[in-house]
């Protein structure tokens, strides 16, 4: 694949300094063009389409995939590490969370509802979600204020 050979050492030097490990970046590079190739369409994975700028955004969306996919990972296994009581807790916990979330998502719109399962649920920071949703931080904020105050009103005025 003539992309291959001309970008790879560029999108490989990219994703070594992101991933800060050779295997991981081998395989998100690698990986890229093997998606490529498959989805072929009509111009092909060697076409002029192929820039450099969309293979380094799309290089970087696959690492920062990569780090994110860690992170939860790591995540979910401290939580698996816990004592059983503990876990029963957790489990209860997130089971009354779920609920309030259910409540919550059945009052606001969908945009607020889609912040909130990705805030409470995915674990995304303000500026992950402002990123994925397109909207700016200030706006993911006001939305889950909108949330906070919506709690407040679900437990008749108190503290959220």
């Amino acid at each position: 694949m003539d992309a291959y050979r001309r970008y790879g050492p560029a999108l490989l030097r990219k994703a070594k300094r992101m991933l800060h490990n050779t295997t991981d970046a081998e395989d998100v590079v690698q990986g890229l063009f093997v998606d490529l190739l498959q989805s072929g369409g009509a111009a092909g994975p060697d076409s002029a389409q192929l820039e450099l700028g969309y293979l380094y955004r799309a290089v970087t969306h696959r690492c920062l995939n990569l780090l994110r996919d860690a992170r939860n990972r790591q995540r979910l296994l401290d939580q698996r590490e816990t004592p059983a009581a503990a876990a029963r807790t957790t489990c209860e916990q997130r089971a009354i969370d779920l609920d309030l979330l259910l409540k919550l998502c059945a009052q606001l719109d969908a945009l607020s509802s889609e912040i909130l399962v990705y805030r409470f649920i995915d674990d995304m920071t303000q500026d992950e979600i402002a990123e994925l949703t397109g909207y700016s931080r200030k706006t993911v904020g006001k939305r889950l204020d909108e949330a906070r105050a919506a709690v407040r009103l679900l437990h008749g005025g108190g503290e959220a």
